[in-house]
């Protein structure tokens, strides 16, 4: 791939421009708002000027709602040799064009499953799909040339490829990404009205549950558009959980040690497959998720403060697997949590305490 057609240049577009741009691809932009387009251009993306004739590869990176438009309207103009998108939905877009009567053997449907909370091409970042999955929804039309095209490209980024079904993954990323952000809203909006001393109360836990309801509701309206029914069933789900959830509480309320105790049971059930689905989460690198000690360590909010702890760590011989940190309420302090290999946590714990840090057990 020598040249690439970046439509649509917010946080997904503005990534994979530059990404492909620092790997000596020549990108141009567009997007419907030109100034969207400059500013990504600003910013090493690529040129805001239309090229000469057809690119190897469009990437159409548009709300959901629109992908099948701008595709069409691609097409018709001849943009590209192959042409892609990377909407969170799949299966919508590939239909809207099969009813237009669109040649599709230079399609392919492609979702990079990487984001963040922010938009706009301010917050793209050349590595934003590092390591990440990268579907790819080819079909018995799909031109050989076209899904090496978008091979090219996921290696550009350094993602990882997964090949599906373009509806098994609508359902796919419905259980896995769009019903959780609904779920997160709906936990953080308990908070929108709650007193001030219960809210400062909030934790790691709160933080963590409600952490992508920060995300821009615009977007999410549009990939939740595209993707109604596999969400809807999902919550149908989840709604009966909730049900019997509090069916069991209202029971653990009960003067009845028998209802008291068939409360319990159903509070135990809950968490039991809670816990059973949790361990399914792929760990570190995709791998199968691992069993980690940790050693939370007390540290001033001052700077430099972990810079130290890696370094103390590292000279133990010690790798840290993963890092949490939950700030103190109402002080300059926090904890940090270290997740280590098992045998690894009292060789760090005993180094960490020789250099001073103070270890909470």
């Amino acid at each position: 791939m020598r040249t690439a057609l970046v439509i649509g240049t917010g946080l997904i577009g503005t990534s994979a421009a530059l990404a492909l741009t620092a790997r000596g691809v020549t990108v141009h932009l567009a997007d419907h708002d030109p100034g969207q387009a400059r500013t990504a251009a600003a910013l090493g993306a690529g040129t805001d000027e239309a090229p000469d004739g057809p690119v190897d590869l469009a990437i159409v990176a548009a709300p959901p709602a629109l992908v099948a438009d701008v595709l069409a309207d691609a097409m018709a103009r001849g943009a590209a040799r192959g042409y892609i998108d990377v909407a969170s939905v799949k299966g919508g877009p590939r239909r809207e064009l099969e009813a237009r009567g669109v040649d599709l053997s230079a399609y392919i449907g492609t979702h990079p499953m990487s984001g963040r909370e922010k938009s706009g091409p301010l917050a793209a970042t050349a590595d934003l799909f590092e390591g990440r999955p990268w579907v790819l929804t080819p079909t018995r039309d799909t031109d050989t040339e076209v899904l090496n095209l978008a091979l090219e490209l996921v290696s550009h980024c350094r993602a990882v490829p997964v090949v599906m079904d373009a509806d098994a993954h609508d359902r796919a990323v419905a259980l896995v990404s769009h019903m959780p952000h609904l779920v997160s809203n709906m936990v953080a909006a308990r908070l929108e009205h709650a007193e001030e001393a219960a809210v400062r109360l909030c934790g790691q836990g709160i933080r963590d549950v409600t952490r992508i309801a920060a995300s821009e509701p615009r977007m999410w309206i549009d990939i939740l558009s595209a993707n109604p029914g596999p969400v809807a069933d999902l919550l149908t789900d989840v709604a009966a959980d909730l049900e019997e959830t509090v069916r069991a509480l209202r029971a653990l309320q009960s003067s009845d040690e028998d209802k008291r105790r068939e409360g319990g049971n159903g509070i135990a059930e809950v968490l039991r497959r809670g816990n059973a689905g949790q361990v399914r989460v792929p760990g570190k690198h995709g791998s199968a998720p691992r069993v980690y000690e940790t050693v939370a360590v007390l540290i001033d909010d001052q700077p430099g403060q972990l810079a130290r702890i890696f370094a103390d760590a590292g000279r133990a011989g010690v790798n840290v697997e993963d890092v949490r940190i939950e700030h103190a309420t109402g002080q300059q302090a926090g904890l940090v949590q270290l997740m280590v290999e098992p045998k690894a946590a009292a060789v760090l714990t005993a180094a960490l305490k020789e250099r001073g840090w103070a270890i909470r057990q």
